[in-house]
């Protein structure tokens, strides 16, 4: 009797919020909206239509070679990049119960960026193609890493997977710092990947990395239903016949694609999987079968937004995205914080 009313409170805490899904057809219209003025903006302008037209017909004029050549491949770049983090910020939150949980709690960040540093400063890697190689390996040895350190008998618990990814995360910053410091042409060349940035990139970065995004968003799909369950405890999920550890197996995995994925592509960006989920949580509820895609979404608008202001903040130049999600994400982050209604999970 226990067991199912808990499962009948389960299931009617779960329940989606009154217009959840028109919420999310609305989200997307303004994601494709979105897109459409990163299309448009920059140095220089070129009206809506003209983009419209090029994309379907390619001339050969300017407005032509700056759309498909410049602003097609750093908007969808930021848009697989922002879907990835958000979902990742979601299943992060979700699996360690911690409403100010970052993806790069699981070491990602900071394996990426040793790895980086350690292709440039050994193997003298220049290209972005060839950072996105070196970080991915980077973020997948770390994320294995942590997991090891942060699993006992009974499986990796959210306290042990945050304690070891916290001092995994430390214990290479230092590395990859005393490495740049060692060495200034290596530095000169990392500090333009870490900063965190969509420009420059073709579409040769989103074929390498697409492979790692697809698995990672199919483990995404399929653990996120379990969340819901694992809000409850190991216990209690247990006893309604799921299995604690295979579901935050797959969500820690997902974690780790996702987030491995992004930054090989872009380089660190931070507060994306921060501050997504609890907008995705404020609009779709507490239900994880609505919460990550609300994240993804959202976290591919923030992404695309932070991308078009820092081309019209400092028109004609430009500042990086990694920067501008800075300036927005500490003020938010502070918020988070000092609100403690707004992030209980």
């Amino acid at each position: 009797m226990t067991t199912l009313s808990t499962a009948s409170r389960v299931a009617a805490a779960t329940r989606p919020r009154t217009g959840a899904p028109a919420g999310l057809v609305v989200l997307a219209a303004v994601l494709a909206l979105t897109a459409a003025v990163s299309l448009a903006v920059g140095s220089r302008t070129i009206p809506l239509g003209t983009v419209l037209h090029v994309l379907v017909h390619p001339d050969g004029s300017d407005a032509s070679t700056i759309v498909h050549g410049l602003r097609l491949p750093r908007t969808l770049i930021g848009l697989a990049v922002g879907v990835a983090l958000g979902i990742a910020g979601a299943l992060m939150q979700g699996h360690t119960r911690n409403p100010l949980a970052d993806p790069g709690l699981l070491g990602v960040s900071a394996g990426a960026s040793f790895a980086v540093v350690l292709g440039i400063f050994v193997f003298g890697v220049t290209s972005v193609g060839g950072y996105a190689w070196f970080a991915l390996a980077g973020a997948g040895l770390a994320s294995a890493a942590v997991f090891a350190i942060g699993s006992t008998r009974g499986g990796p618990s959210p306290l042990t997977l945050v304690l070891a990814g916290t001092a995994v995360s430390a214990l290479l910053a230092s590395l990859t710092q005393a490495v740049v410091l060692r060495d200034l042409e290596t530095l000169d060349e990392y500090r333009f990947w870490a900063v965190g940035s969509v420009s420059g990139r073709d579409l040769g970065v989103l074929w390498q990395i697409l492979p790692f995004l697809a698995v990672g968003l199919l483990l995404a799909a399929t653990s996120a239903p379990g969340l819901n369950l694992l809000q409850l405890g190991d216990d209690v999920a247990t006893a309604l016949g799921m299995h604690p550890l295979r579901h935050r197996v797959m969500g820690v995995s997902a974690v780790m694609l996702l987030t491995g994925a992004a930054t090989a592509a872009c380089g660190p960006i931070g507060f994306v999987g921060l501050v997504v989920p609890h907008v995705a949580r404020r609009l779709a509820g507490v239900d994880y079968r609505w919460i990550v895609p609300y994240a993804g979404l959202a976290g591919g608008l923030l992404v695309l937004v932070a991308d078009i202001l820092g081309r019209l903040l400092v028109r004609p130049a430009e500042l990086q995205v990694g920067i501008v999600m800075a300036l927005i994400g500490g003020p938010v982050f502070v918020a988070l914080v000092r609100r403690t209604r707004m992030v209980r999970l």
